[in-house]
């Protein structure tokens, strides 16, 4: 496994999400990110990119996907040879992603650091025969869901969201 980057941020150890083959910041500017999701590029908006710098890099012209935020509030997606669903892969673990009116596609990769952490200590622990009970509240898509099961956990995955409980189950 390759060795993770370590920073140092206010006096706080900040361990960046760097194991990912399948997902990538490409670029950034103007409150947007410019992102690699498997094949396909979206950008979408991100209100802490507050530089404007030149957007040299291709993918800005021959993205997939857009998601355009309103000044009212809310947005909508402009679609450029997308399709409805595909997935991704870190690490053992698929997931399934599709563009949601309000700018996500079901996952957040930066999580991928903590799923990381949790999964080492669920592994310690159940090498050692003990069994590992987690309850993943406000459990979205499952991401942390299925890092802990996979780690060796038994997990049970709760959202006040129907469609994301059956999302998590799909993936």
């Amino acid at each position: 496994m390759p060795t993770q980057k370590l920073y140092l941020c206010y006096d706080i150890n900040m361990i960046v999400a760097n194991n990912w083959k399948d997902y990538e910041v490409l670029a950034t500017s103007n409150g947007e990110k410019l992102e690699r999701w498997g094949e396909y590029t979206l950008v979408r908006p991100d209100p802490q990119v507050i530089w404007k710098t030149p957007k040299k890099n291709p993918g800005w012209k021959n993205k997939n996907g857009h998601y355009h935020r309103s000044k009212a509030g809310g947005g909508e997606w402009e679609f450029i040879n997308l399709p409805e669903q595909w997935t991704i892969d870190y690490k053992n673990l698929t997931f399934n992603l599709k563009p949601f009116t309000f700018k996500h596609t079901g996952l957040f990769p930066e999580q991928a650091t903590n799923w990381d952490w949790f999964s080492q200590k669920i592994y310690e622990r159940t090498k050692k025969g003990e069994q590992v009970k987690v309850l993943n509240l406000f459990a979205y898509t499952g991401g942390a869901t299925l890092a802990a099961a996979s780690a060796g956990a038994s997990v049970t995955h709760v959202d006040a969201s129907k469609g994301m409980v059956n999302w998590a189950k799909e993936n």
